[in-house]
């Protein structure tokens, strides 16, 4: 019949246990190195995660200001009529709706050439619903705008070597009688303004112009556009409700319908990332089972003698399982500690600096939040217990008549 659990006994031998041996001093190196591991994984997982997760946030911030909540789309030649438009917009008063022509272009400027997507929109409109080329728009003169007026990415300016007040020719796939033959219709524009999305891909291949530009040069029919951008707040909810106000040849889309590939993409890197981060905590807690047992097998005499004057497997056992755990969650306190640190610092200082035209930003971005940071603890906890369980097993079933008839 088992004693009593006896608490104080079990706490004053783990401090016994946790000292500094002189005479098996790499035992506590272990223990040590083990706790060191462990912090290091945690901190890593948390910065690491952290700048993940400020990454993929900042791609998001970008996407969704070129890539609209909501977009109408017409899947044949007819088009999205602004009567379509004005009867979503009276049964919805909150949306605000930009209706655009599109087309495919080649710029030019001198001696540079570069391909872009040319759209055409009403510039107030555009302004409320795409906070970048609100930017841009609000640097103009109204009375400077005409029928061939652009606003161009920043970077497509660079590229052609233009400025603000100059003309840039769009060569359209439209064809012109030259001569005896044909040649491609093409148009010189005047540059309004620049905008800058933080996306050098978005930056280079979108020009904006006016709605006229297109029903004159593609004589496209005026009220009648190829689509149209929509904001809302909530659009996942809205693009339901809008959706059987639409006839069967014109559909709506969500960004997470457009962009659906890359930001599953996204989730994928964040996991493989904390899995592989995590392989850091377990190969330190191997650490853990191999000073643990090396503490056994050191103490083998102490622990016969234990049982021998009446300790219980369960008390052994306790023993070397909470030795494990304060380990392991000494470990995972001082990880958190310099996690939060780190990523105080790499927010608080520019310590690293990013190209912004691939990044989308010059400074590190770290997002650390709570779901995140629980999964780390929880995910080092499990890792800690069982890396605890089997040293105390091996412990608790030492056998005392044999150890002792040895020594």
């Amino acid at each position: 019949m088992e004693l009593a659990y006896n608490r104080k006994f079990i706490i004053k031998f783990i401090k016994h246990y946790l000292k500094y041996d002189r005479d098996n001093p790499f035992i506590f190196i272990s223990a040590m190195l083990a706790l060191i591991g462990i912090a290091m994984g945690v901190m890593v997982l948390m910065i690491g995660i952290g700048v993940t997760n400020g990454t993929h946030d900042e791609f998001k911030k970008r996407l969704f200001v070129m890539n609209y909540p909501l977009t109408i789309v017409s899947y044949d030649t007819n088009g999205v009529s602004q009567a379509l438009l004005d009867k979503i917009n009276a049964k919805f008063p909150s949306l605000k709706i930009s209706p655009y022509y599109t087309t495919q272009i080649i710029s030019k400027n001198a001696d540079s050439v570069q391909g872009a997507i040319l759209y055409g929109v009403d510039f107030k409109k555009e302004a409320k619903i795409n906070s970048v080329f609100a930017k841009a728009y609000k640097d103009v003169n109204s009375t400077n705008i005409s029928k061939f007026s652009t606003i161009i990415g920043k970077d497509l300016a660079l590229t052609l070597g233009l400025k603000v007040g100059e003309k840039i020719t769009l060569f359209f796939s439209k064809e012109q009688a030259a001569g005896f033959g044909t040649m491609p219709l093409q148009k010189r524009f005047k540059v309004l303004s620049t905008f800058s999305s933080g996306l050098s891909a978005y930056d280079k291949g979108i020009i904006y112009t006016t709605h006229k530009a297109f029903e004159k040069i593609l004589k496209k029919e005026p009220l009648v556009y190829d689509g149209a951008h929509i904001y809302s707040k909530e659009p996942m909810k809205m693009i339901k409700k809008i959706k059987p106000l639409l006839p069967q040849n014109i559909g709506i889309e969500g960004w997470w319908e457009q962009n659906g590939g890359f930001f599953k993409a996204m989730q994928m890197e964040k996991k493989a990332l904390f899995l592989v981060l995590l392989l850091i905590i377990l190969v330190a807690s191997l650490n853990i089972i191999s000073s643990l047992l090396m503490t056994v097998m050191s103490r083998r005499s102490e622990i016969a003698l234990m049982r021998t004057l009446g300790t219980t497997s369960k008390e052994v056992r306790s023993i070397f399982f909470y030795l494990g755990l304060i380990i392991g969650f000494l470990g995972m306190l001082l990880g958190t500690i310099l996690g939060l640190f780190g990523i105080w610092l790499l927010t608080t200082y520019n310590i690293i600096s990013l190209p912004a035209d691939v990044y989308a930003t010059s400074k590190l971005p770290i997002d650390l939040p709570l779901s995140d940071f629980l999964k780390i603890i929880i995910g080092t906890s499990v890792i800690v217990i069982v890396a605890s369980i089997y040293p105390a097993i091996r412990a608790s079933k030492t056998n005392a008549l044999t150890v002792l008839r040895n020594e």
